[in-house]
């Protein structure tokens, strides 16, 4: 009965939620509400909100309010052609103009409900609080979209950020550029007028030097006002070509790729002029030609400008055990939303390994155990010798499987927690069939280079310096180590600052080299990535293949060695132009189909190839 009380009194609260949310935003009824397991969000007429429990705390209510107010807030105060037209092209620019526009939606929207300003602010610091900014230390800890949209929540609301972002934002405070703080300004006092503040928030990525925010954002804004806001064909088509693919991005939780490798090189032009025009050229400012780098021997070659900051670190040692065990809560939530098809998918894999497994006997020997089976023959008649048989093993190698998962801030949202479920869900399944997993994650250490992009201006940004990042490689499982105890480290991959740039290369051959000391006959590695290996710094200073190129060298050297057999899963990306074994998917959701099906197919192979040489070695006795 109470368990009845508790649903019927879910669906209520879900009902006056979305009751709520269509009010506030004026929509009519045909805005769709959903609640799902995971973070909410906006697509189009499409609400998403996190799905309560049945006991609905008090805190949890008034974290779904202010979730439920963010997204009526959005609906109501935006206008998604303005936003598209002024959203620049570069990932980390457009995810700090995004941040900025829906600071600005809240912040309206905040000044004359006081309930909905109250629900917000609980929200936020909730948020504050998950992601440990009271526990960070260092300025670069704290990812350069947040710290900006807590700043101008500052600046456009008049009120303190939360007592736990408190101590985080005085570093960011003291180390903002020229012209941050007057752009900043220029925001809280335009923010009635999306158009007005976007183009105040293309000043402050501009302040910040990001390669979108130029001269070109300002001289698009006198033609607009030349024109009498008229705007041409071409330009409301792009428009609306931008907004489809940013709702298509939502409802996928990832930036496509395929468009992330073109801004990327977009990018890397842009960031080259810039440098060209600090080093003294003769072009400064106004649109000028890419500059060439010089195809020699030295600029070919791959190689890291320093390796000093680089590390390879355990899961657990990137936060603390109580944010460790919330992010496995997290992820746990979400598990029971798909586990059953994975998990049949899982059953169906373990049932082929196990009967693989499966022991055979030799039968009529002169020795061995006693065949019972046979014994009425003996007693019918006394002259037949008794008969033995002898156990034997069927031909299954023992075998470890690598995971090596991307965790690029393209990954974000639905396909980083598909992954995370469907490597928790692989591990526990191929565990029990005595097979050893490993489980690994690469990203970097910082946006824009860290620490490596210090030292080379240090040095006087010497030429074609090479790969310009701080690489993070994640151990989330050790092969030896058994799933009860590394079950809490996948939740990291939940975690909202660890995601960043991906450089593929150097992880392949870090996971590679890991895989080759295992003593197992059979290993396995298969990559998931959701695109090409992309990081801004190194792509401004090198060609602008640098590092696919050595993604395609290092895929060339493990195909041809075969010691290890590499598979590879593109999540919205082709991936079958780098790897020879390899499978694209369009929906995250198929990933834990799809990497069952393949190791089903590699195992069916390996059974197959075991029942030839089985068949081989009898056709000679048979003959």
């Amino acid at each position: 009965m109470s368990g009845k009380q508790d649903l019927s009194r879910q669906e209520e609260f879900k009902r006056a939620t979305a009751g709520v949310l269509r009010a506030i935003a004026h929509a009519a009824p045909d805005v769709q509400v959903t609640y799902q397991p995971g973070p909410g969000g906006v697509t189009g007429k499409r609400v998403r909100l996190p799905l309560p429990t049945r006991s609905l705390p008090p805190a949890e209510m008034a974290k779904l309010r202010g979730a439920a107010d963010a997204a009526a807030l959005r609906l109501r105060h935006h206008d998604e052609s303005v936003h598209a037209n002024r959203s620049p092209a570069r990932r980390e620019a457009r995810e700090i103009f995004d941040a900025l526009e829906q600071v600005r939606v809240e912040s309206v929207g905040s000044q004359h409900m006081s309930g909905v300003a109250s629900n917000l602010r609980a929200r936020l610091a909730d948020e504050c609080e998950a992601e440990g900014y009271d526990r960070m230390t260092r300025k670069d800890q704290l990812p350069l979209p947040a710290a900006l949209a807590l700043l101008a929540r500052e600046k456009m609301s008049g009120l303190p950020a939360p007592a736990a972002a408190q101590r985080i934002l005085d570093l960011w405070r003291g180390s903002l550029v020229d012209g941050a703080e007057g752009a900043m300004a220029e925001m809280a006092e335009a923010q009635g007028d999306q158009a007005a503040f976007a183009r105040a928030a293309r000043k402050l990525l501009a302040a910040m030097d990001l390669a979108e925010a130029e001269v070109e954002a300002e001289s698009e804004d006198q033609e607009e006002g030349d024109e009498g806001e008229q705007s041409s064909p071409v330009q409301d088509q792009s428009a609306e070509g931008e907004s489809q693919q940013k709702e298509s991005d939502q409802s996928l939780g990832a930036q496509p790729e395929s468009m992330q490798g073109e801004a990327a090189e977009e990018d890397a032009e842009e960031t080259e002029e810039d440098g060209a025009a600090a080093e003294g050229d003769d072009k400064p400012g106004g649109p000028q030609q890419r500059r060439e780098v010089v195809e020699t021997d030295d600029s070919s070659r791959y190689r890291p400008f320093t390796a000093a900051f680089d590390e390879v670190v355990e899961a657990d040692d990137l936060c603390d055990p109580e944010e460790l065990a919330r992010l496995r809560q997290q992820l746990d939530q979400q598990l029971s939303h798909l586990q059953g098809v994975v998990a049949k998918l899982a059953n169906r894999l373990q049932r082929r390994l196990l009967a693989q497994q499966q022991r055979a006997w030799d039968f009529d020997l002169e020795e061995g155990t006693l065949d019972v089976a046979r014994l009425a023959r003996v007693i019918a008649n006394p002259t037949v010798a008794l008969t033995y048989k002898r156990e034997r093993e069927a031909d299954f190698r023992d075998t470890v499987v690598s995971l090596l998962i991307d965790n690029s801030g393209s990954m974000r949202g639905r396909p980083i927690t598909v992954a995370a479920m469907c490597c928790d869900i692989l591990a526990r399944t191929l565990e029990r069939c005595s097979v050893k997993v490993e489980i690994l994650g690469f990203t970097t250490r910082a946006w824009k280079g860290g620490q490596s992009r210090e030292r080379w201006v240090q040095e006087g940004k010497p030429r074609n310096p090479g790969r310009l990042n701080d690489l993070r490689h994640v151990v989330y499982k050790p092969a030896d180590a058994p799933w009860r105890r590394a079950r809490k480290n996948l939740g990291l991959m939940l975690r909202e600052g660890l995601l960043k740039e991906n450089i593929d290369g150097e992880a392949l051959e870090w996971a590679y080299k890991r895989i080759l000391t295992r003593t197992e006959h059979r290993r396995i590695l298969m990559v998931i990535s959701d695109g090409a290996p992309v990081d801004d710094s190194t792509l401004s200073v090198n060609p602008g293949n640098y590092l696919e190129r050595h993604l395609r060298k290092v895929i060339a050297d493990i195909e041809g060695r075969h010691a290890v057999e590499l598979i590879a899963i593109g999540i919205g990306h082709d991936v079958t132009r780098y790897y020879r074994r390899a499978v694209t998917i369009v929906d995250a959701e198929e990933l834990g189909g799809t990497m069952m099906k393949k190791l089903t197919e590699l195992f069916d192979e390996d059974a197959e190839d075991a029942w030839q040489r089985v068949a081989a070695e009898r056709a000679p006795a048979i003959a």
